[in-house]
């Protein structure tokens, strides 16, 4: 029976091993359906993904016309790339005149090794802008034909700033039957060389994506589900499958991505490191103020425009298996079970558990034979983390991680017995060293992005959130949380991400317009990415040090009103959420203000004695629906009504900024108002900051509130 009128999201992840899909209610985020089945690579993922679909509206009874948003991510891109299997690309550069020369040498990419022995192989031609014709452009691409190129990209210095002799290029390709492609396209920052390396991995990508672009598009018109597909981007973001055609490079590195969009969405985390745990590695990745962390990506060990989630993968995960030497425990990892071919110990049955020995092997022809295994009289198991993390009590009852415990007891007791200490001593061990491998990346995450150690929290996805992220946390004495369907947490992240745009421009000393120019272009271009205008929020980004000015969009493809009929929170309980959020005493913390879906709560200190006492506030911004959407501490708070903006926010500001020799640094602001979070700590002027809230305040009433927020 279908049952007409609930809207869902679905989300597809197409992995290596398994293909998952998840339904989820439009309105409350409820799962309505869940299934896994094996990627069916020699029939094409195409197939895999009908199958999937029909399976999942008719175990949740869901009608195809009540599909709102349809996503998939997928690793094909990153694939192609590991495999080498991309695209010879033929590269026309531009240049002339006195930069000609200069041209001519960053636009000629040498091939670019993505695997051993396998290479993105790439011919170069130079052709002068100022002698170019129609017919000279056609004889080079049928020059770059004969050496086998499939792909063309147009080069030309400072193409940025005019594109007509790339679009010439591209034009000409196109009626020979070529896909083409112009480094404006790909990026609008100067720096030819990288510009160019970026545009040719992208043009590599081409063929295969527009093959398995249409494939899936046309799947999903099979399923006779109205919504457009959409696709996962590397950034946490989602574009339409349109825009895939063009941008593929956007796809890489997306299915690390997934997680984090679930976190954002599924779980609302504003401040926290999040842990994407399998059974072979761990991808750890930043939330700061409610956004991911986001860094220029390395193809082949070169830098390219391609900006993607910062994610640092490390192969220490549930599989994990326990190396030894010289009857000590030296090391969890990086071979994992999975590899070894063997069955974890923790998920074995006990009656296979007859007498246990402890044995070594070698996971791969060329590793130590190391590796603890418990060999039975039934068959041979692997020593895990996970294994350890279960004995030690880290994982729950309910979890999906939780094994067998009374097996699981049998092999660690031999393990301790061949070491000479207890199981639990043994498990402790390996917990420990896991800990140690993963510490110092948290470290460097917290010191790259500036986080207060005591304010962050542990988030654990995946299969494995359990065996990895308790002790860790335990280990830092910070809070942790493992996301609900934490096994599904990726699948979920493509079903709830937004649509994701962002444009980059090297402009050296900004002006009030060109900030709104850039903010202005990227909210057309998220539009022609599928997202509802109505729905857009932009984030402006100034790097000073680098002369780049970055916009970032975000936005629904459709607008989602979430149901607020559930019960509010009362004060007491926003009191309480902060105190938790902020790690203060609940008695000090009390509501300062609020205005349409926030309220402003802070926590106020005193120390000092006699007339060297000191006053130290800490703020926590919480939404209607409790989640804590900013926490910071050290700031200062002001609010105002719209038509008292001009008035009261540059005193703010000018009061709290920092003045030296060199220049006047002002502090990091957030604005809070109606429905509406601006994140204003990109700029690094008063006059930049009151030119974008200008415009952002330019459809809002004269009495309504605003809060703002700094902090230094």
């Amino acid at each position: 029976m279908i049952l007409m009128g609930r809207k869902v999201r679905i989300g597809i992840d197409v992995g290596g091993t398994f293909t998952d899909a998840v339904a989820i209610d439009d309105e409350t985020y409820e799962i309505v359906n869940k299934i896994k089945i094996p990627t069916t690579h020699e029939e094409g993922v195409a197939v895999g993904i009908v199958r999937i679909i029909k399976e999942l509206l008719a175990k949740g009874h869901i009608a195809p016309e009540d599909v709102v948003f349809i996503a998939h991510g997928t690793t094909q891109a990153t694939n192609a790339l590991l495999e080498g299997d991309v695209a010879s690309v033929g590269i026309i550069g531009m240049g002339t005149g006195l930069d000609g020369k200069g041209a001519q040498k960053e636009t000629k990419v040498p091939p670019i090794e993505l695997a051993p022995k396998k290479f993105l192989k790439t011919e170069s031609r130079f052709l002068d802008s100022g002698k170019l014709t129609e017919q000279l452009v056609s004889d080079t691409i049928d020059d770059l034909k004969k050496d086998n190129c499939e792909v063309m990209v147009a080069s030309e210095a400072y193409s940025v700033d005019d594109p007509t002799n790339e679009l010439a290029v591209i034009d000409v390709a196109q009626k020979k039957g070529l896909y083409a492609t112009g480094g404006h396209e790909i990026s609008e920052l100067y720096g030819l060389k990288m510009r160019t390396r970026t545009a040719v991995i992208n043009a590599s990508l081409i063929p295969k994506m527009m093959q398995t672009a249409n494939m899936t598009e046309q799947a999903v018109i099979d399923t006779n589900i109205k919504s457009n597909l959409m696709i996962m981007r590397c950034d946490g973001g989602v574009m339409s499958i349109n825009e895939v055609r063009k941008r593929p490079i956007l796809t890489m590195l997306s299915g690390l991505a997934a997680g984090v969009a679930g976190a954002l969405m599924y779980e609302k985390v504003s401040d926290g490191i999040f842990f994407e745990v399998g059974g072979t590695s761990v991808d750890i990745s930043v939330i700061k103020n409610g956004k991911v962390m986001i860094k220029y990506a390395q193809v082949g060990g070169h830098k390219t425009y391609l900006r993607s989630l910062d994610v640092r993968t490390l192969g220490v995960a549930g599989g994990s298996m326990v190396r030894i030497t010289d009857g000590k425990i030296v090391d969890v990892g990086p071979r994992s079970a999975h590899i070894a071919n063997l069955d974890y110990e923790c998920f074995t049955p006990a009656d296979q558990f007859s007498h246990p020995t402890v044995e070594y092997v070698s996971p791969r022809p060329s590793d130590p034979a190391e590796y603890a295994v418990v060999k039975t009289d039934e068959g041979v198991y692997s020593y895990t983390l996970a294994g350890a993390a279960n004995l030690l009590g880290y994982v729950p009852d309910d979890d999906y991680a939780h094994g067998i415990d009374e097996s699981n007891a049998i092999a660690w007791e031999a393990l301790g017995q061949h070491l000479g200490i207890t199981g639990k001593e043994a498990a402790r061990q390996v917990v420990d060293r896991a800990i140690a491998k993963l510490s110092p990346t948290i470290q460097d995450l917290i010191a790259d992005y500036d986080l207060d150690p005591h304010m962050v929290t542990f988030i654990g996805g995946g299969g494995s959130a359990s065996i990895v992220t308790p002790p860790l946390a335990e280990a830092f004495k910070n809070k942790f949380k493992i996301a609900k369907n934490a096994p599904y947490i990726s699948t979920i992240g493509v079903a709830l991400a937004m649509v994701r745009e962002q444009i980059e421009r090297s402009l050296t000393n900004p002006t009030d317009q060109d900030i709104k120019q850039i903010r202005a272009d990227v909210i057309e271009k998220i539009t022609q990415s599928g997202a509802n205008e109505d729905t857009v929020d932009v984030n402006i980004e100034i790097d000073a040090q680098h002369n780049v000015v970055r916009a970032v969009a975000t936005g629904a493809t459709e607008l989602r009103q979430k149901n607020f009929s559930e019960a509010a929170l009362d004060e007491q309980q926003y009191r309480e959420l902060a105190a938790n959020a902020l790690g203060a005493d609940i008695n000090s913390v009390g509501l300062d203000s609020e205005t349409g879906r926030w309220k402003l709560l802070n926590a106020t200190t005193v120390s000092g004695m006699l007339f060297f006492k000191r006053k130290k506030t800490d703020s926590c911004v919480i939404d209607r629906e409790g989640v804590i959407r900013f926490k910071q501490k050290n700031t200062f708070t002001l609010h105002c009504k719209k038509n008292e903006v001009d008035d009261a926010l540059v005193p703010f500001i000018d009061d709290h900024t920092t003045y030296s020799d060199a220049n006047a640094t002002i502090p990091k602001v957030f604005l809070f108002y109606k429905e509406k979070m601006l994140d204003l700590t990109g700029m690094q002027t008063i006059e930049q900051l009151m030119s974008i809230v200008d415009v952002e305040l330019e459809m809002v009433k004269d009495d309504d509130h605003l809060i703002a927020v700094a902090y230094k």
